[in-house]
């Protein structure tokens, strides 16, 4: 982006043609995109936006869910890593567990 300044002396950042001047902006831009979400809880989604609000809550569509888990082994003590995946179509997101929110993380690109 290409930060700009305002006649007002606030500088925004320009993404192509849409002006961002405060975070939830750059969300709007990913409207009916697919986005990463991180969650507390160690959870993360990919999904669709189809919508959000001042509280970060959010509706995903298309919704792939990860859950990682960490259990120790009682004879070794070593730690396991468990992840579980999940398919949902439509998710409510409630905004206060939202870490994070991006375009989504390709694996692999180099």
């Amino acid at each position: 982006g290409i930060e700009m300044e305002r006649g007002d002396g606030v500088v925004g950042v320009s993404t192509g043609s849409a002006m961002v001047e405060e975070p939830l902006d750059l969300i709007r831009l990913s409207l009916d995109e697919r986005v990463y979400v991180k969650l507390r809880g160690d959870r993360e989604l990919r999904g669709r936006l189809h919508a959000f609000d001042q509280h970060m809550n959010m509706v995903l569509g298309e919704v792939e869910e990860t859950m990682t888990s960490v259990e120790v082994d009682e004879e070794t003590y070593e730690e396991i890593i468990k992840t579980s995946k999940r398919k949902i179509e439509m998710l409510f997101v409630r905004g206060d567990g939202v870490i994070l929110v991006a375009p989504p993380i390709r694996v692999g690109r180099s």
